[in-house]
């Protein structure tokens, strides 16, 4: 009897571990890194984002791990010594070897990607552009990673991945579901608008509403499984620099005098500027007969004037084009009436944040603090905000007529539309701009791991079977005892 109590004990234990479930258990997904240079006209900024392997949908969760400021002015500025381009760059590529472990490194995706500063220059002088990209390559090759290419973009590619970018942080395109443990499409997806308005180019992109034919600039991606098709257009030389500097050259041409007057610098305030400063871009390299003064030198002197400077900002669009087309901005370019919320970013977030204006402001409002701001003098908006760059402060007035332009006569929001306008740089803990787009879009070019799949017991089984095992043993043996 003890014999066969022992050969029970032992069929029982038998059977129980071939009842024991045996899963596939996924190991935890490893993390990817990329980085992208923001080569813009008048900065460059590098961004490192991180995502885990197995992707959702075939596109990258994507996260910001840091943001480094290069020193100095944009690469477009090293157009006579190419080299130190590259070498500017090196801070902030250190600064992002500090942040990726050392193991992944050379696994990291780089680019660089360059804006309007750099069209400009490509447009004035091709092979110094092509020089300047070279050497920025040459010191990403020099460092531990993939370097991916530093190219150009088109403004409407700037365009187009700064809309992705605001979608993707403002959870339009997926967001994580504790209840289904997973990323899923929220059911009524809030697709929002992006404005950009950079230093030497500006872009609108957004979803028209309903079906629209005959689009100039149209851009199409597929994100997390689903299709879209927006309306995007670039206006290069239209970006916040170039606009001042178009400005004062209307101004100069006008009176053709050595001393000029500038309604939208504060009273008592003058800047002196040479006229061969004008032939650094085309944006007002022209041959313009009304420029008769040779090289010399001019005065703009400030008069502190609202309506005068709304005039002056206003002349430097040619509305006339359009003719009385409402699907039209300027300059004659085709654009379907602007839909749903906007997100303004970049110059239109800084200027407005200086204004101190408040989200839901009305544009009634919002005009009356410009004006106001439009007719202090030199001395009392240098004393009111010492803290502000002194190159900068004096602009502030002309820049914002410029924005209002820009949105309400040229891009045609009103009174009540102005109200979907948000003014932010943020989202989340990343920047607002067109390098996470970038990075997002390209995760699809980069293959999905497979998950890394272990064999394992299901634990609650286990458990339970290791102890039925143990009270069998310990009846068994006391069964061949007796």
């Amino acid at each position: 009897s003890a014999i066969v109590g022992a050969l029970v004990a032992l069929s029982i234990i038998a059977l129980v571990l071939s009842l024991v479930k045996i899963e596939d258990v996924a190991l935890p997904p490893t993390v990817k890194y990329g980085m992208v240079f923001d080569a813009g006209s008048s900065h460059t900024s590098l961004f490192v984002y991180e995502w885990d392997s197995d992707k959702e949908n075939d596109t990258g969760v994507v996260s910001q791990t840091l943001s480094c400021d290069v020193q100095g002015q944009g690469i477009s500025s090293y157009a006579n010594d190419p080299p130190k381009a590259g070498d500017s760059l090196r801070e902030c590529l250190d600064k992002a070897l500090n942040v990726i472990p050392a193991a992944k490194q050379r696994d990291v995706p780089a680019y660089l990607g360059a804006t309007a500063g750099m069209r400009l220059l490509r447009e004035q002088n091709s092979s110094a552009a092509d020089q300047v990209l070279a050497e920025v390559a040459k010191t990403m090759r020099e460092y531990p990673m993939a370097f991916k290419g530093a190219r150009i973009l088109t403004g409407e590619e700037e365009g187009a991945y700064g809309w992705i970018t605001i979608n993707y942080l403002l959870d339009s395109f997926t967001k994580y579901s504790p209840k289904a443990h997973t990323w899923v499409r929220p059911e009524a997806a809030n697709i929002f608008g992006a404005l950009d308005l950079g230093g030497a180019s500006t872009q609108i992109s957004f979803m028209p509403k309903g079906s629209v034919i005959n689009w100039n600039e149209a851009s199409k991606f597929t994100l997390y499984g689903y299709n879209y098709n927006i309306y995007t257009h670039s206006y290069l030389c239209y970006g916040q620099n170039e606009m001042l500097k178009r400005l004062a050259k209307e101004l100069i041409a006008v009176r053709g005098e050595l001393a000029v007057d500038h309604p939208c610098y504060p009273k008592d305030y003058s800047e002196t500027v040479s006229l061969s400063s004008f032939r650094t871009s085309p944006c007002t390299n022209r041959s313009d007969p009304r420029l008769t003064l040779g090289d010399r030198n001019v005065t703009l002197e400030g008069r502190g004037n609202a309506s005068g400077c709304l005039a002056a900002v206003k002349k430097l669009f040619n509305f006339s084009a359009c003719g009385q087309s409402q699907d039209c901005t300027f300059d004659g370019v085709y654009q379907p009436p602007v839909s749903g919320q906007f997100i303004a970013f970049s110059a239109f977030y800084y200027n407005f944040k200086f204004l101190n204006l408040t989200e839901g402001q009305s544009l009634a409002a919002v005009r009356e603090t410009i004006e106001h701001l439009c007719t202090r003098s030199w001395e009392d908006l240098s004393s009111r905000y010492p803290e502000e760059n002194p190159e900068r402060l004096p602009k502030y007035c002309a820049n914002a007529n410029y924005i209002l332009t820009l949105l309400l006569d040229a891009y045609k929001f009103n009174e009540t539309s102005w109200n979907n306008i948000f003014f932010q740089m943020k989202a989340g803990n990343a920047d607002i701009g067109w390098t996470l787009g970038y990075m997002l879009n390209l995760t699809n070019m980069i293959p999905a791991e497979a998950p890394v799949w272990v064999k394992g017991h299901v634990p609650s089984l286990w458990a339970a079977a290791v102890t039925f095992i143990i009270l069998t043993f310990a009846l068994g043996l006391a069964a061949l005892l007796l």
